[in-house]
C-alpha cells in the first residue's frame, strides 16, 4: 500500500512539473503583445511530430552586456541553453537546434576565441546544423575550428570540404532536410583565399536536389542573405517549406510571412541572438507547420554549463593577455597623455568628489566583481575593459598609450574617469602647474577651453559607451537629460 502511495505521489509530482513548464511559457515572451499567448495557435495538448529550434546572427553577443542590468537585455548562450533543455524535455527530444550563422562581428584573436567558445556551446547543446556568416569566414583559423566537426553547413561556400552542403536530420519520425546559403553581397566581402564559392542559386539547386532525392518530409533553408534575395530564392525553389533569413532588421516578425509566388514560410532570426524561433511540424494537411518566436529575456535562468563555458572564455582571454590578443597601446589622436582622475581632482575638487559618488567611479570594480554573474570576472576582456577604465577607445577596444593596461599597474586609470570625456589632461596639467615657463594668458586659456565640453559633445561622448547594445534605456526619449543630472559637475574651484 505504501509503495502504491509513493508511486502515485511521484506521478502527480511529474505531472505538476510538466504542467508548470508548459503553463510558464507565456512569461518567457514578455515582449509579445499581452493578448497573444505563446503557442496559442498550436494544436492544443499535442506535441509536434518534429520541431526545429532556430537561432542565428549572434554577431559576437555570446551574452548580454549587463551594464544596465540583465533584466533589461535579451539574448545570451546561457539563457538559450535553458530554453532548449526545456523543449528537449517537454517534447521528448524531438527538437533539433540549428543556427543561421555569423557568430562573430570582428576579426582577430578575440573573435577567434569567441567563435570557438560558441562552437563548444553548440556541441554541448547538440546543434545539428550551423550556417556560416560573412564575418565567420574572415577568421584567421576558421579551418582549425571546424575541421572534422560536420557541424557547419553552406550550399555555396567550401573550405577544403569541411563545410557540408546539406544535412538530413532525423527528428522524431520526420526527415528534415537542412541547407544554408550565403547571399551574393556577403560573398563579396570574403577575404580568405582558401574559400571557394558559387552563386547562391547554383549551390542551393544542387543541395535541394540531394535533399529531394533523400525523400525528406520537409526542406528548410537557412539564408544569410538580404530580405529581397531570400524571397527570390524561395520563389525560385518551390521545394522549400521554410526559409529563415538573417536579412531582417530589428526584431523578427511575430508571425511567419507568406511569400507571393512561393509556398515557403519566411521567418527572421532577428539580431544579436536575442530571439529563438520554434518551428513545429505536424501530420496535418490543413496546417502542417506552426511557428512561435520567443525572446531570451531574464525570465530564463542562466544555464550553469554555459556560465562555465563563458568563464573558460574569460580565462582564455586572461591567459593571452593584451599582447596575445594583438592589442598594443597606441598614441591618442590628440598627441597628449593621460594623467588620471586623481590628478584632475587636485584642482577640480568638487567635481572629483561628485564623480566618486557615481557608478563611473566604480566602473572597473564592476568588471572585476560584476554585480550579476559575479563569478565570471571580465577585467581581461577588451570588449568590457574599453568602457570600464580610463584611456581606451570605447568602440574599437584598444588602449591608448598611458591609458589603462593592467589592474595593478594602472590604478590611476581605474574607473570611467574625467579624461574619457574631456580628453587626455597632460597639456592642461602642465599649463596649470607652472611646468611650462613664459606661457601667455592666451595660450593658458586655450588649453583650458580644449578640456571643456558642450552638452552636445558630452552626449556624443556618453553614447560611445552607452550605446544601444549596452544601455538600451539610455536611448529612450528624455533619458539623457535624466542621466546627465546624475553626473553633471558645473562647479569651478
Amino acid at each position: 500500500m505504501k509503495r502504491s502511495y509513493w508511486a502515485l505521489a511521484a506521478s502527480f509530482s511529474l505531472l505538476a512539473v510538466a504542467l508548470t513548464v508548459w503553463q510558464s511559457l507565456p512569461s518567457f515572451a514578455a515582449d509579445e503583445p499581452p493578448t497573444v499567448r505563446p503557442f496559442s495557435t498550436w494544436p492544443e495538448n499535442k506535441a509536434p511530430d518534429a520541431a526545429l529550434f532556430i537561432t542565428g546572427r549572434q554577431h559576437g553577443y555570446i551574452e548580454p552586456c549587463g551594464c544596465t542590468g540583465l533584466d533589461n537585455q535579451k539574448g545570451g548562450l546561457a539563457r538559450r541553453h535553458t530554453l532548449l533543455k526545456m523543449f528537449l524535455k517537454k517534447w521528448d527530444m524531438k527538437i533539433a537546434p540549428v543556427d543561421v550563422g555569423n557568430q562573430v562581428r570582428r576579426t582577430g584573436p578575440q573573435a577567434q576565441l569567441k567563435f570557438d567558445t560558441t562552437l563548444n556551446a553548440f556541441r554541448v547543446m547538440q546543434y545539428q546544423a550551423v550556417g556560416i556568416g560573412p564575418d565567420d569566414l574572415n577568421l584567421s583559423d576558421l579551418l582549425g575550428s571546424i575541421a572534422g566537426s560536420e557541424l557547419c553547413v553552406c550550399a555555396n561556400v567550401d573550405l577544403f570540404e569541411q563545410i557540408l552542403t546539406h544535412k538530413v536530420l532525423n527528428v522524431g519520425p520526420k526527415k528534415i532536410g537542412i541547407t544554408c546559403v550565403l547571399g551574393t553581397e556577403h560573398l563579396k566581402g570574403i577575404r580568405n583565399a582558401d574559400i571557394q564559392t558559387v552563386p547562391p542559386a547554383e549551390g542551393l539547386e544542387k543541395a535541394i536536389e540531394k535533399l529531394t532525392a533523400a525523400k525528406c518530409d520537409n526542406i528548410v533553408v537557412l539564408a544569410f542573405a538580404s530580405m529581397d534575395e531570400t524571397k527570390e530564392l524561395a520563389k525560385k525553389f518551390q521545394e522549400i517549406d521554410v526559409i529563415v533569413t538573417a536579412g531582417g532588421s530589428g526584431e523578427p516578425t511575430l508571425l511567419p510571412e507568406k511569400i507571393p509566388g512561393s509556398k515557403a514560410l519566411l521567418l527572421q532570426t532577428g539580431k544579436k541572438g536575442m530571439y529563438v524561433g520554434i518551428v513545429g511540424f505536424y501530420d496535418d494537411e490543413e496546417t502542417p507547420i506552426h511557428y512561435q518566436r520567443l525572446a531570451l529575456t531574464s525570465n530564463f535562468r542562466d544555464s550553469k554549463v554555459m556560465l562555465e563555458n563563458l568563464k573558460e572564455y574569460q580565462e582564455n582571454l586572461k591567459a593571452r593577455g593584451l599582447a596575445g590578443l594583438g592589442l598594443k597601446p597606441v598614441p591618442h589622436p590628440s598627441g597628449l597623455t593621460f594623467v588620471g582622475s586623481e590628478t584632475c581632482g587636485e584642482c577640480h575638487t568638487q567635481a572629483y568628489e561628485h564623480w566618486k559618488k557615481t557608478p563611473h567611479y566604480h566602473a572597473t570594480d564592476h568588471i572585476v566583481k560584476p554585480l550579476e554573474r559575479s563569478d565570471v570576472a571580465r577585467h581581461f576582456d577588451p570588449e568590457c575593459i574599453s568602457c570600464h577604465v580610463t584611456g581606451w577607445n570605447p568602440q574599437q577596444y584598444y588602449p591608448y598609450s598611458t591609458g589603462y593596461v593592467d589592474l595593478e599597474k594602472s590604478k590611476a586609470m581605474h574607473g570611467n574617469g574625467c579624461e574619457n570625456c574631456h580628453g587626455p589632461g597632460s597639456a592642461h596639467v602642465a599649463a596649470e602647474s607652472g611646468e611650462i615657463e613664459d606661457l601667455t594668458d592666451e595660450e593658458q586659456n586655450k588649453r583650458r577651453l580644449q578640456m571643456r565640453q558642450t552638452l552636445l559633445q558630452a552626449k556624443t561622448a556618453c553614447m560611445e559607451c552607452h550605446d544601444i547594445d549596452n544601455s538600451p534605456d539610455f536611448h529612450k526619449d528624455g533619458a539623457f537629460d535624466e542621466y546627465w543630472k546624475q553626473i553633471a559637475h558645473p562647479w569651478r574651484d
